[in-house]
């Protein structure tokens, strides 16, 4: 477990000071117990579920919190949004001595709630959101390194500067890197990188469930690649949804919009080739006006919008060669594949794997440093692989 890449938690000194108390032991109250347990902070774990309490205890995220267990210094509400403010309120009245903050995705109706009803108390709430998880839910899915590299939001608004340290100590403990924003901020942000891609996924996969087998058999990997997420957890993202409805609501329209533009530009040239106003590939006019304008322009600002997304841990973004190499469908090869690219000495910076059922190897890409990917080719054609040249 590192506290940021290169750096191992079990031996790194931890701000952190426990006992930690985490209610809900799903995959973030989960993965951050074995984190900070994996640190040697004490961890104290609480959940409605005897079931998913008892696999988080026996995964080794924490003992299970008792009457006679003690008090907390940190309390972590990890409950679904919706009734995250109810336990945080809780928890801020069974824990006077404690720090108490949640990390649910959305943040503003949540702190409205606190601040209305918690009094004093609400100086020892700090909201915070972790930018980490998967399409897996559940104790089960729990990764202790889920937060290594990634954003921890820290909101603040009312909290002592005391209470707000607790929050991004834990966060750096556990390998995030802390960021300050209003509530406000936070949700609208969300909507955008979080939310709304959520449901785009979801929409675009649910096009795939009455499409034939023999489509569907065409698939690739940018398909896998844009409907990753759409296998996640409809009963927990319905909450998180509707927890953040406003800027939710505000993003879609400006999909709709941009869908709107696309089709009416696309549509002139739907025409079905066995009508009169069909015209022969190559003659003139036989792309309809407007057409090529409308899809070059999404595409050109998609181009855009997806050069800015930051690059590993945060960092800026950053422009990466790929290495494709065949991969085997044989027990090992990909581990073999792995092991030879560190003899090699060459970092992978990201991966991506396409294989299809039936089909006698896959296609492995991995993402390296663009002065490491001619000598990367050349290790691996050495050991035998087939590199695949672009």
């Amino acid at each position: 477990m590192s506290a940021a890449p290169g750096t191992d938690l079990t031996t790194a000194a931890v701000a952190t000071t426990g006992p930690v108390l985490v209610i809900g032991t799903g995959l973030l109250g989960t993965s951050l117990a074995l984190a900070l347990t994996a640190a040697g902070v004490e961890v104290q774990l609480a959940d409605t579920s005897p079931t998913s309490l008892a696999l988080a205890r026996d995964m080794g995220a924490g003992a299970v919190r008792t009457g006679e267990s003690a008090e907390p210094a940190l309390v972590v509400v990890a409950t679904p949004p919706d009734v995250t403010a109810a336990v945080v309120l809780d928890a801020l009245a069974a824990h006077a001595g404690a720090v108490v903050t949640d990390v649910a995705s959305v943040k503003d109706r949540i702190a409205a709630e606190v601040r209305a009803r918690g009094g004093e108390a609400v100086a020892r709430y700090v909201g915070s959101h972790p930018m980490a998880g998967r399409e897996l839910s559940g104790a089960g899915a729990a990764d202790s390194d889920l937060f290594v590299g990634r954003p921890w939001v820290v909101v603040a608004d009312g909290a002592t500067p005391e209470a707000e340290l607790v929050v991004r100590n834990l966060a750096v403990d556990v390998g995030a890197t802390p960021v300050r924003m209003t509530a406000a901020e936070q949700d609208a942000s969300v909507a955008a990188v979080s939310h709304v891609p959520q449901l785009i996924s979801s929409l675009l996969a649910a096009r795939l469930e009455s499409l034939p087998e023999a489509s569907l058999a065409l698939a690739g990997q940018g398909l896998r690649d844009t409907t990753r997420i759409a296998a996640s957890d409809p009963r927990l993202w319905s909450a998180i949804l509707v927890g953040n409805a406003g800027p939710v609501v505000e993003q879609l329209r400006r999909v709709r919009e941009d869908l709107d533009a696309l089709i009416e530009g696309i549509a002139p040239a739907a025409v079905d080739p066995g009508s009169e106003a069909y015209t022969a590939p190559g003659r003139t006019g036989d792309i309809a006006p407007g057409a090529v304008g409308a899809i070059t322009d999404v595409m050109s600002r998609g181009n855009a919008g997806q050069a800015r997304i930051p690059g590993k841990h945060g960092g800026a973004p950053r422009r990466y060669a790929e290495v494709q190499v065949l991969v085997p469908d044989e027990p090992g090869m990909l581990g073999r594949l792995f092991t030879e690219v560190g003899e090699a000495e060459v970092n992978i910076e990201d991966f991506a794997m396409e294989h299809s059922p039936g089909r006698s190897a896959g296609l492995a890409m991995l993402s390296v440093l663009p002065s490491s990917a001619q000598r990367l080719e050349q290790a691996l054609d050495a050991r035998g692989w087939r590199v695949v040249l672009s």
